[in-house]
């Protein structure tokens, strides 16, 4: 079977950013938007490596962690004061802002917030909230379920493009191998790519071991880096971060969340590994 690599897809804007264009695009932020002042520290640095290092820049903070493994786990700070607070930091730092979904009924409203509409990997094959993000007219990133195939990705792609979405986009965040654990198909990336969207690699969630913390999802942080390297040398066109200045306290995905204080140097191996492959 052979699936091509493309050497184009179709480029797409998240505000005043192209995803798919030579410029890798970074979405990067806490699991939670926790506070106002975290969410500002993280995208004040954050924004300031990506312009120093040359790449795209959108925050991205969960508003409502609709899909926690206890019941009694923190969902957030409520769903308005959660969408208050992408605005303060679009508006404060001028960046592009996403988060996620998990409802058709959520879509329109959070859409009017947003720049791009996330939606989660358990969700991927719920066909109205596909529709539903799609109606708003903002682009869509749509995380590729544990339980798909790369190639079975393609019907998400059909699905979002009959329904008229104004950008679409692909995310490879881990398969389910067992229990507790998750791989990463790298040759995945370009099959997914070559259904001609751009395709996204989230380097902290494939990192994930879901539920093996018994009441929270553990996770084995340092494996990130290798996979980053990867995925970047196979050819991604954005990569998905969730950074904090004090993972092990986080809220949510405090296993895998990469410290805020290493953000920078983690950057500059994927703008190095770009420029190389770029020379091939």
């Amino acid at each position: 079977m052979g699936w091509p690599r493309l050497s184009t897809v179709k480029s797409f804007h998240v505000g005043p950013v192209e995803v798919g264009s030579d410029r890798l695009t970074i979405i990067a932020g806490p699991c939670l938007a926790e506070s106002l002042e975290l969410c500002q520290q993280i995208a004040e640095e954050m924004a300031g490596h990506c312009e120093d290092l040359g790449f795209n820049y959108i925050f991205k903070a969960s508003v409502d962690k609709a899909n926690r493994s206890s019941g009694s786990a923190k969902r957030g700070l409520g769903f308005e004061v959660g969408l208050q607070t992408l605005d303060h930091i679009k508006a404060q730092f001028s960046v592009p802002v996403t988060t996620d979904i998990h409802t058709a009924e959520q879509a329109a409203e959070v859409a009017e917030h947003v720049d791009l509409l996330q939606i989660p990997a358990f969700l991927c094959r719920q066909t109205d909230l596909l529709l539903a993000a799609s109606a708003t007219g903002k682009p869509v990133n749509v995380k590729k379920g544990q339980f798909l195939a790369p190639w079975d990705t393609k019907n998400i792609v059909d699905k979002l493009s009959a329904a008229g979405a104004n950008g679409q986009m692909l995310t490879e965040r881990g398969t389910s191998f067992g229990y507790n654990t998750l791989i990463v198909d790298m040759p995945g990336l370009e099959i997914m790519r070559s259904f001609g969207v751009p395709v996204c690699f989230d380097a902290t969630h494939s990192a994930q071991r879901p539920g093996a913390a018994g009441t929270s999802t553990g996770g084995v942080r340092e494996s990130i880096p290798a996979m980053t390297r990867a995925a970047v040398a196979v050819g991604i066109d954005a990569l998905f971060l969730e950074v904090h200045p004090d993972p092990e306290n986080a809220w949510s995905d405090a296993a895998t969340q990469w410290p805020l204080d290493q953000a920078r140097e983690l950057l500059t191996v994927v703008r190095d590994i770009r420029l190389a492959t770029q020379r091939i």
